[in-house]
Parts: structure tokens; C-alpha cells; sequence
């Protein structure tokens, strides 16, 4: 496997750690996955700590509604909570470090303090923001650029050690819907995901870190979203666990010819049942009580 080869030729390489030690760094390594990893799909449930988010923005911008909302989805069964406050829709203004530890840093910190054994991903893809979130009790960093938009970011994961998501994407919010051309979008996406991470290992990220997702809805249109989806067992086959991110998004809505995004649960649904089937490691949704039935249901079958 290319991977297996770039693991051989890549140096280990030296880590210089920071006196500060992240909460990331103080779990062992077991505590940073969710149980069972691995032998069923696990559940990361969406908290948009945002005002312009594409289908839920505005709902959990306060700390108090932020720390209602991760109540909820852990109770209904979330593995995972993904904290998010820069929307990465198309067409989304950048807010810059700064206006996003705003919005974040109050959010994670109840939810931390309520929940001390919970999981936490943060969905940032600026280095600044990684840093501060994992010091603050995030456990993991999901990155939309995969490395791309700011490079320090791979170091910090290096250096926390947490589990990272790298997923493919192309150009940026504005951009990315004039990048999706492929000539084989499924062999495309998996040589882009090798790219980075080869970029990533060269930064001292480990591999057993990682976590691919190859990014539906960034920088693809809808047939080639749905090309992904029939092969995902081709994306899988590296050996890198798998985490799609379905939930309420446009090809759905194309498909279903449902233009309100709250009202393609049922299209989430058949994906990840789909997602089951192929084994992949985590789904990333927003409706966390009725897609965690779903997975149950799923994997009784498959």
C-alpha cells in the first residue's frame, strides 16, 4: 500500500514539547477514542457555534445553548462532540483567529467542566485555534483543509498528540464550488488524502493519529459525492479509519429535491447506512438521537 511505503521512507522526526501540556496530552491514548473504536461506526454529533452556519446557524451561538445542546447529543449517544465556531459553508466569511476563540473558548469550557470524560473535536483549520482548544480540554482537531490553510496546525497535533482529521478539500468557502473537476474523483481524493498525509507525518503527526474524511460537498458536486460514497471500501483500504460527514447537506437535498436542509434527515439517513455497511469508523451528523437508532439498527444487519 502507498501509505505502508511512506511510513518506511519518512524519518521519525524530533518533537519539541511545550512546557504547557494540552488536555489532549494528559489523557492516555485509549481515553481519546471513543469505545469499541474501530469494530462499529462511531458518532460525532455537529455543534455550530456560529451565527451563518448553513442549517443551524444562530442555535447554539451563547455558551448556555452550546452547553444544552452537547447535553442532549451525549445523552442520545454521541461518541464525539464536534465544536465549530467558523462556518465552513460556501460562501462563508472568514472570521480570523481571534473572533473564533470568541465564539469557541466560553462553549468548550462549560462543556468541559459538565462533561470531564466527554470527547471534544474542534473543527478549525488555523493553528492559533487548535492551540488554544486543546489547552482548553478539546481532545481532537478536525481540520477541512487537511493541513492546507495554515501548516503550524499539523505541528500543533504533532506535539498534543490527539487524534486528527484530515479531509480533502480544495480552494477555500468561496472557492471550492469552481474546483470540482476530477478525472476520477474517487482516485483523485484518495491521492490527494495521501498527499497530506505524507505532509503530515513529515510534521511529526503520527499515523495512528489519523483519521481521513474525504470531504463531501467540498469542492464536489453531486454525482461525484455520491461516486465517493459507492467507494468508500477503496478509501478505507489504506488502513486509515474513515469519517464521513453526510448531514443535511445539498447533494442530499439535490436528490431528494428538498431545498430546507432540516427536512433531509431521511436522506442522511440512507448514507449512513451506507456508511455502516462499509465499515467506516465515524459519522459526523447533526439529528444525533435518530441517526444513533439508525446505527444500531445498521449494524445488526451489516
Amino acid at each position: 500500500m502507498v501509505l505502508l511505503w511512506i511510513l518506511k521512507v519518512l524519518p521519525v522526526l524530533p518533537i519539541t514539547k511545550s512546557t504547557d501540556r494540552s488536555f489532549a496530552e494528559l489523557r492516555t491514548a485509549d481515553q481519546r477514542w471513543p469505545q469499541h473504536w474501530g469494530q462499529r461506526t462511531c458518532l460525532m454529533g455537529v455543534i455550530n457555534i456560529t451565527p451563518d452556519s448553513f442549517s443551524d446557524g444562530g442555535d447554539c451561538i451563547e455558551p448556555e445553548s452550546a452547553l444544552s445542546r452537547a447535553n442532549l447529543q451525549l445523552s442520545q449517544g454521541a461518541d464525539v462532540i464536534d465544536l465549530g465556531a467558523q462556518s465552513t459553508r460556501p460562501g462563508a466569511e472568514e472570521v480570523g483567529a481571534k473572533e473564533e476563540l470568541r465564539r469557541l473558548l466560553p462553549a468548550l469550557e462549560a462543556i468541559r467542566s459538565a462533561h470531564p470524560k466527554a470527547l471534544i473535536s474542534v473543527d478549525t483549520f488555523l493553528a492559533p485555534v487548535a492551540e488554544a482548544a486543546l489547552q482548553a480540554g478539546a481532545d481532537w482537531i478536525n481540520d477541512v483543509s487537511g493541513g492546507q490553510r495554515d501548516s503550524e496546525l499539523l505541528k500543533v497535533v504533532a506535539e498534543a498528540g490527539s487524534p486528527y482529521v484530515l479531509m480533502h478539500s480544495r480552494g477555500n468557502s468561496h472557492s471550492m464550488d469552481k474546483l470540482a473537476s476530477y478525472q476520477d474523483v474517487l482516485a483523485d481524493v484518495r491521492n490527494g488524502l495521501l498527499r497530506r498525509t505524507e505532509q503530515a507525518l513529515q510534521a511529526g503527526v503520527r499515523a495512528d493519529q489519523l483519521v481521513w474524511d474525504p470531504g463531501l460537498g467540498f469542492a464536489k458536486n453531486t454525482e461525484q459525492n455520491l461516486a465517493l460514497l459507492r467507494g468508500l471500501e477503496q478509501l478505507s483500504s489504506e488502513g486509515i479509519p474513515l469519517l464521513v460527514g453526510p448531514s443535511r447537506k445539498r447533494f442530499i437535498g439535490a436528490v431528494l429535491d428538498q431545498p430546507d436542509p432540516q427536512e433531509r434527515i431521511w436522506g442522511t439517513a440512507a448514507v449512513v447506512c451506507r456508511c455502516v455497511q462499509a465499515k467506516v469508523a465515524m459519522v459526523r451528523v447533526h439529528d444525533v438521537g435518530p441517526i444513533a437508532q439508525i446505527l444500531r439498527m445498521a449494524a445488526a444487519i451489516w
